[in-house]
């Protein structure tokens, strides 16, 4: 009786905030290699500590060569390392598409987003959406092209709910209507996070996509996925790993999948100059494709 009771009782751990529904595979995706070919410059100019823009040159050689124009503006209110508020930002190519999203901060917890993309003259998305982020969860509700005179929306549904400090549950629902069509997905999905790693599950009538990441140390990172697709009778499985130098300032991502891919990318920094390349190589085995990319980042 007197060591029950001279015990400390064990708190429990908080559950805390699950995070937005599209980056419950985040992790896992950030160990792959970016997908490179030809050569790419991007050149980075802060302006003011609200204020930059980048120039973007991609000289490619399996289609045409292209620039764009970049433009950021950010606010005053910041709420973690990568969110502040409100955001503009705006991106236009030399064949004059448009990509403008801003982003704004309408209380404590509710946040806003639009997104409009041109194809040249022609407008081709229109987004709107909303999101409430509570102590344990997050709800968030989008209207994508909306057309009241023609009659057709789609509309997306998320929520997340953090049952325990490691585990997630939520799901997603995809309505979309035009005329002559109706139909709406339900997407389940789950999530669990360990010290060291994060076990992610999505199942739905389309399909589904499972992903692990995994820690190793502070130099080695794996990560794989498996996706199922119900309509197209297909399955994919992706390995990938990435190996962190940091006395060498060097980054290397690769990856092994089912379709017989295997590829690479090697980021290298070169301090004290703002500079970073890239080199990237990616081979078919199956199809006997080879592409390879170099890039030149400054800023």
């Amino acid at each position: 009786m007197g060591n029950a009771e001279g015990r400390a009782p064990r708190r429990a751990e908080p559950r805390g905030n699950p995070g937005s529904f599209d980056e419950l595979h985040r992790l896992c995706k950030e160990v792959f290699p970016p997908q490179m070919e030809g050569v790419k410059l991007i050149v980075t100019k802060t302006l003011s500590s609200h204020f930059q823009v980048t120039h973007t040159v991609h000289m490619s050689t399996l289609g045409p060569s292209s620039y764009r124009f970049n433009a950021t503006y950010v606010g005053d209110r910041q709420l973690g390392p990568t969110e502040v508020f409100p955001t503009l930002l705006g991106d236009m190519d030399s064949a004059g598409s448009l990509n403008a999203q801003a982003l704004h901060l309408l209380g404590e917890r509710l946040r806003a987003k639009a997104v409009f993309q041109t194809h040249q003259a022609k407008f081709v998305t229109w987004q709107f959406d909303g999101e409430y982020r509570g102590d344990d969860c997050t709800a968030t509700l989008t209207l994508g092209n909306p057309d009241v005179l023609g009659g057709s929306v789609i509309v997306v549904a998320h929520f997340l709910q953090s049952v325990t400090a490691r585990l997630v549950l939520g799901g997603e629902l995809v309505y979309h209507r035009r005329p002559g069509e109706e139909g709406a997905i339900l997407t389940l999905a789950g999530k669990y996070s360990a010290p060291n790693w994060v076990t992610t599950l999505n199942v739905g009538y389309g399909g589904a996509h499972a992903s692990y990441y995994h820690r190793a140390n502070e130099q080695v990172q794996v990560g794989v996925e498996l996706e199922a697709n119900t309509r197209l009778q297909e399955t994919n499985f992706a390995f990938g790993y990435q190996l962190n130098l940091p006395r060498a300032n060097v980054v290397f991502r690769g990856l092994l999948d089912s379709n017989w891919s295997v590829g690479g990318v090697l980021e290298k920094k070169l301090p004290p100059l703002p500079v970073t390349l890239a080199l990237g190589a990616f081979l078919n085995h199956w199809r006997n494709r080879f592409h390879c990319g170099f890039s030149v980042t400054v800023g």
